[in-house]
């Protein structure tokens, strides 16, 4: 039972990250996996450029935005507490900082949020 109920939670929280995406970038990744490990949730996201970055990706300096973007940009989003709320209500921890990276040419995106204490929920 308690593999399941983690399994929901992990679904839940991929959902609030894709809503948090669209929300303030305008387009949600089409596919997410979450995984919790310790006191991490590392959500490995695919399907995140739209169509004006995949055509913004033929240039370097257009792939070097995309990148900046999709790193700088998503930390900053986070820098609302308002914003990781409904993350931390579900975990039942507060989030500590994120780490982003951003691979362009394979359209994926992970981020790890750091939160302040084991999340007892490890895939």
């Amino acid at each position: 039972m308690e593999k399941a109920n983690n399994a929901r939670i992990a679904h839940e929280f991929s959902n609030i990250v894709r809503e948090i995406r669209k929300t303030h970038v305008g387009k949600g990744p089409t596919h997410i996996i979450t995984r919790f490990v310790g006191s991490w949730a590392i959500c490995e996201m695919k399907g995140n450029l739209t169509s004006v970055e995949k055509f913004m990706s033929r240039t370097p300096e257009g792939q070097r935005m995309i990148h900046a973007t999709r790193t700088e940009f998503i930390k900053n989003i986070y820098d609302d507490l308002s914003v990781g709320k409904p993350l931390e209500e579900l975990v039942k921890a507060k989030m500590v900082t994120l780490f982003v990276d951003f691979r362009f040419e394979l359209d994926t995106a992970m981020t790890v949020y750091v939160f302040d204490r084991p999340l007892e929920l490890d895939s």
